[in-house]
């Protein structure tokens, strides 16, 4: 102004505009501060979602794990053990497969007659109480194999009522 390059009212206008231009400047930094905060609170949400969906799926995995070793704990300790005279071959289906387990007489019998399950253990068969083997079966079924007494009641019109299944017959 003292050099008469601007006159006061353009001076005036200069400041006003240039108050104007800061005004607008904060304006639109408050807005890009709040849509970062948006942003920012969107991504925790979605990182909390993310993790309670993965501790979730780690309980699941750790109660099963809790839930096996359980069983595994119920067969070790209650194994009914089988020594050198079992020498029967007892067939059974388990995973749609058929398994081989030995077993002497008396524990063939007691399998027939639903007083024994077999249950799986490390990638093998051993023989338990039923009582053991039902709370195993609740817990999960893929682990036990439990042999239901049928019942041998006679059919009126089956043509072989006359004849006999010996008790020795081995399929």
């Amino acid at each position: 102004m003292k050099t008469g390059l601007v006159s006061k009212k353009q001076a005036h206008q200069a400041k006003k505009d240039k108050k104007s231009k800061n005004k607008k400047q904060r304006a639109t930094n408050k807005a890009q501060a709040d849509e970062t905060k948006k942003k920012i609170q969107q991504a925790a949400r979605e990182k909390a979602e993310q993790d309670r969906q993965l501790n979730k799926q780690k309980d699941q995995q750790a109660r099963i794990k809790a839930i096996e070793a359980e069983i595994d704990q119920l067969i070790t300790n209650n194994i009914i053990p089988r020594d050198d005279t079992c020498d029967i071959g007892y067939h059974f289906e388990h995973q749609n497969k058929v398994k081989n387990i030995y077993l002497n007489n008396e524990l063939k019998q007691h399998l027939i007659e639903g007083k024994l399950g077999i249950a799986m253990i490390n990638e093998r068969y051993e023989l338990v109480a039923k009582a053991i083997a039902e709370k195993i079966n609740e817990r999960n079924e893929q682990r036990i194999i439990l042999i239901e007494k049928t019942d041998e009641t006679m059919d009126d019109d089956d043509p072989y009522a006359d004849y006999q299944i010996p008790d020795d017959l081995m399929w």
